[in-house]
């Protein structure tokens, strides 16, 4: 039989991935123990601060210099889906939009024609130690919807579809599994249109059990992370921990666990074709289109920042919510 596996590849910070995707990070910090202003009650010492991507202790402070993250920074051409497992992301936007997400919640933002957003880590946990476990992808938007309206969507961990079958649980993001369909994306993205199979699933194996990912008719991109765990067998292929795969998404590819419980994501979808021109967080299809990006930027700064500071937090005492562009609330 043949092997699904086109390519294997190691995970490195950022992954690669394959269009529509154009990025995907997975944050692992051991955070300390929070201060009452969500700081680490920690030293700073010895860190680049504003520019801290050094594991050191266990964790970094990203762009943070007080509570770590990412402080405004702006988006256009294409959508970031953030999927928080453990821990907390405060978002703030130019939209007036805001929330806190966390603990399996997942953030769903079209920056289209442009946006400003912070994504900040508030260390809520003043008792114990605050782990953050984090996946940001970038899903590329086509050229029709380059100038789409920004968008910000919440995906509460309540409503994403989890199944549970005998070997460990499956949650579908994106996508469809079996019979089992996700929450509806943001209204203009990629994988609002089910004709382009986008799916996104987190993939929790228990030791020595398997796992079946179906084949499809359709000329998909299927990219697979393995990245926690120790081994997993895919047809005569040992694949260790830290590793990718390019699937061949034509056959069935059956993943078989090794002795420890493993996870993986899961990363699909019809790619676009389209040229990609990028220049940090701008992507277009030309390099003109690039340069007005720029120059749209500079003059407008996409709407400006509402917010008293760039590294936006909410109070300690809140809750997960989300506030939207038109001033409802949703507590959770």
């Amino acid at each position: 039989m043949k092997s699904p596996i086109k390519n294997s590849f190691p995970l490195g910070f950022p992954w690669q991935t394959q269009d529509p995707f154009l990025f995907c990070v997975y944050h692992l910090d051991h955070y300390p123990k929070g201060k009452e202003d969500m700081s680490p009650a920690a030293t700073l010492e010895g860190r680049n601060l504003g520019n801290d991507f050094t594991i050191k202790d266990g964790w970094r402070m990203y762009h943070g210099q007080t509570i770590p993250g990412f402080p405004s920074h702006p988006h256009r051409g294409f959508e970031t889906i953030t999927i928080v497992n453990k821990g907390y992301c405060d978002h703030s936007d130019s939209l007036g939009a805001a929330g806190r997400f966390g603990e399996g919640d997942v953030q769903w933002m079209t920056a289209g024609r442009g946006v400003q957003h912070s994504e900040m880590f508030p260390l809520l946990q003043t008792e114990k130690e605050n782990l953050l476990e984090l996946f940001q992808i970038w899903l590329n938007l086509p050229k029709t919807s380059k100038f789409v309206d920004p968008h910000f969507k919440m995906l509460w961990h309540e409503d994403i579809p989890t199944i549970n079958f005998e070997g460990g649980t499956v949650k579908i993001i994106a996508g469809l599994y079996e019979d089992v369909t996700a929450p509806k994306p943001a209204p203009d993205s990629w994988a609002a249109n089910a004709e382009n199979e986008v799916a996104i699933w987190n993939i929790h194996l228990n030791a020595n059990t398997s796992f079946s990912i179906p084949k499809t008719d359709a000329p998909i991109n299927r990219t697979l992370y393995f990245y926690e765990g120790s081994e997993i067998q895919i047809g005569a292929h040992t694949i260790q921990r830290n590793f990718g795969m390019e699937l061949d998404a034509s056959h069935d590819t059956i993943i078989q666990n090794g002795r420890k419980d493993a996870s993986l994501l899961m990363l699909q979808g019809k790619p676009l074709d389209e040229p990609v021109v990028q220049y940090g967080p701008f992507v277009m299809n030309t390099e003109e289109e690039i340069q007005k990006a720029m120059q749209e930027y500079r003059i407008t700064q996409f709407g400006g920042w509402p917010w008293p500071y760039p590294d936006n937090v909410h109070p300690k005492e809140k809750g997960r919510f989300a506030k939207y562009p038109d001033g409802s609330l949703v507590e959770k």
